[in-house]
């Protein structure tokens, strides 16, 4: 290849192929295995890189030895790309590139899979001459069906010659790499640090390392790379970051240990523009729904709004909107709002406001009542049906349920054997009692384990918690972020359970893998055979819907339909009405960025800095989502029709931090819970976080 001048014409390869491999008959794994029986090896296919599509580059034939009917000269920088259209099924696959490279120069090429970094920084080094051909392999997670692989150029030399694609199904790689070691921070600056760790091993080879902040990926990096700097981070802000290592099969590594940190000010002194429109939305007897049009700041962010009532701040937030709640009815009350930068400047106020609330109590947003009780991690909440108003609630971090009654009396029942921490969001989970439970006193719990995330069951009889636990479903992954967790007994009887995708992506379109979806289970742990993909066997038959990162909250409507809400990565949050074996779009769909295309859309989407959405509840089709992330309570109703919502609310923002659970009490009230210091694995020995009741203003 000689190098080409850039004004030359980019060509666009036209065809491409689908050719369906065939897999041979496979063992399927077991729901309740840890690992998988490793399938039978498919058929190989070539894909030929001159039908592909070619970005700044051009299909040639003047040198030998080439097949098909030409190879890809790369254009001699950084960019260009072939992508193929391959189909095949889900899993990993050895993706071996054909190439010849008559330089000295290694010309290394970063692959994608859908969008998504699969091999970072694969280096082709020279093969002596333009008509020496040499082989290269990666291992690469593709998703079941249409995939579209791409190869792209990271240096100004471009790519090598590419002739073909040869595509490789196999499964007999499941080992994740160890965690990496060591991580240190240094170089803090208001917006960057630089990060050094010690090498991840693994059985067949480390392909790229992800720098996480929370479940959120700050930068990924190449296999050789141990010291990095993310120059993305914003001032005066706390962060806790930790590094985790995948290898060419996807398989994910633990976390590395967690750094903390502050980014020290920026020395910025201007404040932001001051909110406009400031806005009434909607008004009931008791709280007044408001809105304004975002803030600019020389900074290029915003770091929330203060809203106030005269001279008192009711509410915070890094939304646009806000629901000010426990007001009187037919009374008069002004407002305003102002924007903060992350230095603290403060923009000069927005218009004021005046709104009356109605005389009525209609509408369905709630009032604060009372506190109930202060806990460590309240997690999961399940009402005891004896009309007593007692419930059972997990502390995630301490390990232990709770009883905590109408009045806030608190007992420890015991702990839940067997369950450890994953110094992030593992921990004991979800609860939910039996529907019989007055009859057969089981009690159904969702924690890590040392080696997955699991769903017990134990006997709680007499105010008695029984010492032991029974297995109903185990060999769920698990990793430091993305544990899903949540519990809930259907209309049908059925148990449904929320599984994160454990940080890799590759398992929510995967069906024979129980992560990243919404299982059903019968209550003794077996899958129902009405089941979607009953008939399928293995793992796929506790499958309800699929494409899930990580899947949080259910709640089911008065037609019956199962709502469910979802943690984005970067962008999107989610709120999805569930249908009997959807596919939700992850990863190559995140809310309704990416290839979305043939996927089930989310009924509503936030900023994943606005919402964070974890438990779900419905109280006559008004949905309430406790967030985390944005630290409010959003409200939405559910449409006539029952095929959306409106817009959601945002109460109670910034009053008591990231908020856990939501759940509807007996007599028609709400619990809501509070979890904040709980990043790291919490502070199980403070009690610092809170269960507040929450109910209706009366008609």
């Amino acid at each position: 290849m000689t190098p080409r001048s850039l004004w030359r014409a980019v060509v666009s390869g036209s065809a491409t192929l689908a050719v369906v491999l065939a897999l041979a008959p496979s063992a399927l794994p077991s729901a309740t295995a840890a690992s998988t029986t490793p399938q039978a090896q498919a058929a190989s296919t070539d894909y030929q890189a001159e039908d592909a599509t070619i970005s700044q580059g051009v299909v040639e034939s003047n040198h030998a030895g080439y097949t098909g009917s030409g190879f890809v000269n790369y254009d001699n920088l950084v960019g260009g790309y072939v992508e193929w259209t391959i189909t095949a099924p889900a899993g990993p696959a050895d993706v071996t590139l054909r190439y010849a490279n008559g330089t000295t120069a290694a010309r290394p090429l970063d692959f994608t899979v859908n969008g998504v970094a699969g091999a970072v920084g694969i280096t082709f080094p020279g093969t002596g001459d333009w008509t020496t051909w040499q082989t290269k392999t990666v291992r690469l997670t593709l998703a079941a069906g249409t995939n579209k692989i791409r190869a792209r150029a990271t240096t100004a030399d471009g790519g090598p010659n590419a002739d073909k694609l040869t595509v490789t199904p196999t499964s007999d790689d499941t080992q994740p790499p160890s965690a990496p070691g060591n991580l240190a921070v240094s170089n803090i600056k208001s917006n960057a640090a630089t990060f050094t760790w010690t090498a991840a091993t693994d059985n067949v080879g480390v392909v790229r390392y992800e720098i996480n902040r929370g479940g959120n990926v700050l930068k990924v990096v190449d296999a050789n790379t141990l010291t990095a700097t993310v120059d993305t981070l914003t001032s005066n802000t706390s962060y806790d970051v930790s590094v985790g290592a995948f290898d060419a099969a996807g398989n994910a590594s633990q976390q590395s240990n967690v750094v903390t940190f502050t980014t020290p000010t920026s020395g910025d002194t201007q404040p932001p523009t001051a909110p406009g429109s400031f806005r009434s939305t909607s008004v009931s007897s008791n709280s007044v729904s408001l809105a304004w049009n975002a803030s600019t700041d020389n900074s290029g962010s915003i770091a929330g709004y203060d809203v106030y009532q005269g001279s008192a701040k009711v509410s915070t937030t890094n939304s646009l909107t806000a629901t000010i709640t426990n007001l009187s009815p037919n009374t008069a009350y002004t407002f305003m709002v102002k924007a903060r930068d992350p230095d603290g400047n403060a923009s000069s106020p927005s218009n004021a406001l005046t709104v009356r609330t109605a005389s009525a109590g209609t509408g369905g947003i709630p009032q604060y009542e009372k506190d109930i009780a202060r806990v460590d991690l309240g997690w999961s909440i399940a009402f005891l049906p004896d009309n007593s108003g007692s419930a059972l609630v997990t502390e995630r971090d301490r390990f232990e349920v709770l009883l905590v009654t109408a009045a806030g009396q608190k007992t420890t029942l015991g702990k839940v054997p067997g369950v450890v921490t994953t110094t992030g969001e593992g921990g004991l989970l979800g609860i939910a009692l039996s529907p019989n439970f007055s009859t057969d006193h089981w009690v159904y719990l969702y924690h890590t384990a040392a080696n997955d995330n699991r769903i017990v069951r134990m006997k709680y009889e007499n105010g008695v918690l029984a010492s032991t636990s029974e297995p109903i479903l185990t060999g769920l992954a698990k990793n430091r972020y993305h544990n899903g967790g949540r519990l809930r007994f259907g209309p049908d009887g059925k148990l449904y359970a929320t599984v994160g995708d454990a940080k890799n992506s590759a398992n929510a379109q995967n069906k024979g893998s129980l992560n990243g979806k919404i299982l059903r289970i019968n209550p003794d742990g077996t899958p129902p055979s009405d089941n979607p993909f009953f008939s399928t066997g293995g793992n796929a038959r506790y499958v309800y819907s699929y494409g899930h990162r990580n899947p949080q909250g259910l709640a089911w409507d008065s037609r019956g339909q199962l709502w469910a809400a979802e943690f984005g990565e970067n962008s999107q949050d989610e709120l999805n009405l569930i249908q009997k074996g959807g596919n939700y779009g992850w990863p190559a769909c995140e809310g309704t960025i990416g290839d979305c295309g043939g996927y089930i859309a989310p009924k509503r989407t936030w900023s994943t800095s606005q919402a964070g959405p974890s438990g779900v509840e419905i109280v006559n089709d008004w949905i309430y989502i406790a967030g985390v992330t944005g630290q409010q309570l959003w409200v939405t109703q559910i449409n006539s029709t029952g095929t959306g919502v409106g817009t959601p609310q945002a109460v109670f923002s910034g009053r008591w931090g990231r908020l856990r659970s939501v759940t509807k009490t007996p007599d028609g009230a709400l619990w809501l819970t509070s979890t904040n210091n709980d990043m790291n694995g919490g502070s199980p020995g403070t009690i610092d976080n809170y269960i507040v009741r929450l109910k209706f203003p009366a008609p």
